[in-house]
């Protein structure tokens, strides 16, 4: 990994600071550079930048953004590069703990103490945490070898240690499915996961190559009801769910497991959003943005999984570019074009970010389905597009460009997206 060069002190006064030293936080800062601005600071809680990319030692990073397929430490490390070769400045072990409205930012670290300092624009970049048990209540007792799978990620990549030696699952993101292939790599029995709702919430090749070849049995419509031990962990208790989600308990089954592993969804790390007084959006859990990532707070943008969830860290730099682009063009006088329509979930559509664009440039938007769609679909903008594809599931991010010559014969000032079966007729 690139070493970074830690400012032995705070300017008075940046362009562009960015909270946050993931892949958003990188790219932002590099996108910010590209549009002029001089004086660019990251500010990262580890002691090093790179984000959960770090602990992310398998393939599959990169194809979009670099081109070519690398692990998350390589992913890493390229951002950091293009970062530092853009004389951007990366302040790490140090922690962000308050944002004002005049975006004046307070500081801590062991390198410049407690310090305050001015930026133009700041760019929100704190990526995601896991969900952990206190968020989903399962009963029974307490023991050790209860963990999320992002820490057990971390202790089996990045320190070298196992976690248990028979391990359970509950939930199917990715993060799950993946540490369901890396522990059985290491000999560990995993004896399987447990899934609440009727479909798989991680993407469809982690299905494939997490599970599926390696014959770990996947159990949708089922979720952990007690856990049993006392020092650790003995037993799981787990029962299918009925179609309101409510466990059956007459049906149960005991597994027998000394590690449970939590991969239940992770949430926007944004308490210093929220503490700022940004707009929140109830759907996707992060602020409400422009197409240029600005939040309601004039100066203050966001991007990444601070946003939204991304399913991968190609979209998460993609993303930030235009927050990092459009934060240093604000900071350097630039005009930061304005939007002039809403966009609001519809149909079968979760959430869709961003929350709004405009008719003079084009635009992409991600959006999420509440239900599966596994056959011929269609993602409709409005009245005046849509785009065919073959499945959609909530699991997995779509997407949908709106160009100007598509809204050229849109009117109003509300434009709804929405997710329907390809056999509807269409307008």
């Amino acid at each position: 990994m690139t070493m970074t060069t830690q400012p032995r002190h705070l300017a008075s006064y940046y362009d562009v600071l960015v909270v946050g030293g993931g892949p958003a936080g990188l790219a932002a800062a590099l996108g910010a550079r590209e549009t002029g601005a001089e004086r660019v600071l990251v500010v990262d809680r580890e002691l090093e930048a790179g984000g959960i990319l770090l602990q992310c030692i398998h393939s599959g990073f990169g194809l979009r953004y670099f081109r070519e397929e690398i692990t998350g430490p390589e992913y890493a490390e390229r951002s950091l590069e293009q970062a530092l070769e853009s004389h951007v400045d990366v302040l790490s072990d140090a922690f962000v703990f308050d944002v004002t409205e005049d975006r004046t930012v307070a500081i801590m670290s062991p390198t410049v103490g407690v310090a305050t300092t001015t930026a133009a624009s700041v760019v929100l970049a704190m990526g995601a945490r896991e969900r952990t048990r206190g968020a989903i209540a399962i009963p029974g007792t307490r023991p050790a070898g209860v963990l999320t799978a992002g820490l057990a990620q971390k202790l089996v990549n990045l320190h070298g240690y196992l976690p248990g030696r028979r391990v359970a699952i509950l939930g199917s993101g990715d993060i799950g499915l993946i540490m369901a292939r890396r522990l059985t790599l290491e000999g560990i029995d995993v004896v399987g996961v447990f899934e609440l709702m009727p479909h798989a919430n991680g993407l469809s090749r982690n299905i494939v190559q997490c599970l599926d070849d390696f014959d770990i049995p996947l159990h949708l419509s089922t979720t952990v009801v007690d856990i049993v031990g006392h020092d650790r962990v003995e037993k799981v208790t787990v029962a299918p769910v009925d179609a309101h989600l409510t466990p059956q308990l007459d049906r149960s089954w005991d597994v027998a497991c000394d590690t449970l592993l939590l991969s239940v969804g992770l949430i926007p790390e944004n308490e210093l959003s929220r503490q700022l007084g940004v707009r929140m959006d109830p759907l996707t859990n992060g602020p409400v943005v422009t197409s240029e990532m600005e939040t309601s707070v004039p100066g203050v943008f966001a991007a990444g999984n601070v946003a939204h969830i991304n399913d991968l860290a190609d979209w998460v730099s993609e993303e930030a570019l235009i927050a990092g682009r459009a934060a240093g063009r604000r900071a350097t006088g630039q005009r930061v074009p304005a939007d002039n329509i809403r966009v609001l979930p519809g149909r079968n559509v979760a959430s869709v970010v961003p929350h709004s664009i405009s008719t003079d440039r084009v635009h992409t938007l991600y959006l999420r389905v509440k239900e599966p769609m596994l056959e011929d679909s269609l993602i409709r903008l409005g009245d005046v597009h849509e785009r065919k594809v073959r499945a959609l599931v909530p699991a997995e991010m779509a997407s949908i460009k709106a160009a100007p010559r598509l809204l050229e014969d849109f009117h109003g000032d509300a434009l709804r997206i929405d997710a329907v079966p390809a056999q509807e007729v269409t307008t």
